[in-house]
């Protein structure tokens, strides 16, 4: 050895960090193994491997250990947008669902694009997580073959096909559109319109013919230029379609397709100069916290967001659990939280 070298002592490996908290807790080195991995001991035994992990610092390797279990105590959350409130409202309820659980929430925001989320759906099935929500705007035959074949539990929020066998929770959007209708029509409002989003997505297609159906069963008028589509279900596409609106029609009251939509038609009214609830009323959907802080607040129906989140995440800690569990189909009922909009208290 030559004079003056040094050497530095080897770090130790895996193995090595297994033997020290075993050694630190007074435990055998595979009931160490056996507590991280998530196995079954006993609550002392766990208490004394946890505290003497903690104590050495050692934190054992995620992916090598999704390895060897087959799970990466992961769930994913896919959602159209989240800046949206309604799946703001969402990942809060699932995120407390699943860490109650012993998962973590991932959120992907994949847009209106199908093919994105088929994307995602492969990806998924590479081993990134053990299930997956999904609340897809627009549903194609390729996007359903995709979760029908994939190994991976999904679970959606939203409506699909009857004969899909998937776990799914869904809206009653029409009978919300429909409370929201009959509450305008006690008030005397005849010439309802609604501010819709794009009509080849599941909530813009559902809210429309919700939205036909209960102004025929009330006798109202019906005539196009009462029915606006906006390019997105967005405040800014809100906004324009309702303006386009207000230069083709007269209505007295405005059924906004959600929150958003319904807090832009409360911002271009205000900038025609039309006194709401005096001059026209305003309906959101979705409640959510922007119908609350919009002034005036926003009348809006509730679609259960929260309700339908809680319930999705436990149909899919279920499905995880149990495979062959048959399918659950489940409706969340709608209500009308009534505010200033249409008259209501602030």
């Amino acid at each position: 050895m030559k004079s003056g070298s040094t050497h530095e002592p080897k770090k130790p490996g895996p193995q090595s960090n297994l033997q020290l908290v075993a050694a630190k807790a007074g435990v055998s080195v595979s009931s160490v193994s056996r507590v991280l991995n998530g196995g079954s001991a006993s609550e002392e035994l766990a208490r004394k491997v946890r505290d003497a992990a903690a104590e050495l610092g050692y934190v054992p390797h995620a992916s090598a250990r999704s390895m060897r279990t087959g799970r990466t105590d992961q769930i994913t959350l896919a959602v159209a947008d989240v800046g949206n409130p309604v799946y703001v409202q969402m990942m809060r309820t699932v995120t407390g669902i699943v860490a109650k659980a012993g998962y973590r929430l991932v959120v992907s925001s994949t847009g209106s694009d199908p093919q994105a989320q088929i994307d995602l759906v492969t990806s998924l099935n590479r081993g990134y997580a053990d299930g997956l929500l999904m609340s897809p705007l627009r549903i194609t035959e390729d996007l359903i073959e995709a979760m029908r074949s994939s190994r991976l539990p999904i679970v959606v929020i939203g409506t699909l096909p009857a004969d899909v066998a998937l776990d799914n929770v869904r809206a009653d959007s029409a009978t919300g559109i429909g409370l929201a209708v009959e509450h305008l029509v006690a008030q005397g409002r005849r010439r309802i319109a609604l501010v819709n989003g794009p009509v080849d997505t599941v909530p813009g297609s559902a809210r429309l013919a919700g939205y036909l159906a209960a102004v025929e069963r009330f006798g109202l008028p019906t005539s196009s230029e009462l029915q606006v589509t906006a390019t997105a279900f967005t405040y800014r596409a809100g906004r324009k379609a309702t303006a386009a609106l207000l230069g083709q029609a007269s209505p007295d009251a405005i059924i906004g397709a959600n929150d958003l939509l319904g807090v832009a038609a409360l911002k271009e009214l205000a900038a025609a100069g039309a006194r709401v609830p005096d001059d026209v009323a305003v309906v959101g959907m979705d409640d959510t916290d922007a119908a609350e802080l919009a002034t005036p607040s926003l009348t809006s129906v509730d679609l259960g967001s929260a309700k339908r989140a809680k319930a999705a995440a436990k149909l899919l800690i279920r499905r995880i659990a149990e495979p062959d569990a048959p399918v659950s189909r489940i409706v969340i009922p709608p209500a009308l939280s009534v505010r200033e909009s249409t008259g209501g208290p602030a």
